[in-house]
């Protein structure tokens, strides 16, 4: 089975998620005990959308991520440089537009989107700072920008609590509902090597955007970071 490693070269990353495609939602779902549709609910508030806008949802997988905002009336682009997520989400979802792309050279126009958003993709990004400058080449001014992304608890006790779960008993139980377990060895890797929400906060600074600002969720597993291109 495919597994990437720390240095995130996009094509073992893109093979790794190919192959988990096919069962990547209900994954995702149980490892997550379920708060993953608490966490979609958040960034659609956060995005706050109104009707005819138009979105790129991007790293977005199946499209699980669009499917809030095309019901608050957004004109979302689901874009996954996996061809194995957007072959599945195409099927899924037939009505979504998904375009497979890369975060680093994407396919669009400059000031093409009104927002965008990227949930549990930008620590896949191998430059997470060339990939957050891209976003905000395709945004347009006074346009907006939410990353849901996983990060650090801020209660010690419940840090050290997590960090054993992510490195052993989230790939026990990745063995048992995973179509490729080995890959879920690398996502708890990559969660534990990831910035903390200021050091996050302080790269989509460096990026080039104004107003970041960010909050946690669930107990600082997960932050949602806000920011606006001025």
């Amino acid at each position: 089975m495919p597994r990437a490693s720390l240095d995130k070269q996009p094509r073992d990353v893109a093979a790794m998620f190919d192959e988990v495609a096919p069962r990547y939602d209900h994954t995702n779902s149980v490892l997550s005990l379920r708060r993953d549709r608490t966490w979609r609910e958040q960034v659609r508030r956060a995005l706050d959308v109104r009707p005819g806008e138009r979105v790129l949802d991007l790293a977005a997988g199946t499209g699980t991520s669009s499917d809030p905002l095309v019901a608050d009336g957004a004109h979302v682009v689901a874009c996954d440089f996996s061809l194995g997520m957007v072959r599945t989400g195409a099927e899924r979802n037939p009505d979504l537009s998904f375009v497979a792309g890369d975060a680093l050279h994407l396919p669009f126009a400059d000031g093409a989107f009104d927002a965008v958003t990227i949930s549990f993709g930008l620590r896949n990004v191998v430059d997470t700072s060339a990939g957050l400058s891209e976003m905000r080449r395709v945004t347009r001014h006074g346009g907006r920008l939410v990353i849901c992304e996983f990060s650090h608890p801020t209660w010690a006790p419940f840090r050290s609590l997590y960090g054993g779960y992510l490195m052993r008993l989230l790939p026990a139980v990745a063995r048992k509902v995973s179509s490729s377990p080995d890959s879920y060895a690398y996502l708890a890797e990559s969660i534990r090597a990831w910035p903390a929400q200021l050091g996050l906060a302080e790269i989509i600074r460096g990026a080039g955007w104004d107003e970041v600002a960010y909050r946690n969720l669930s107990g600082g597993i997960v932050a949602l970071h806000r920011a606006t291109r001025l």
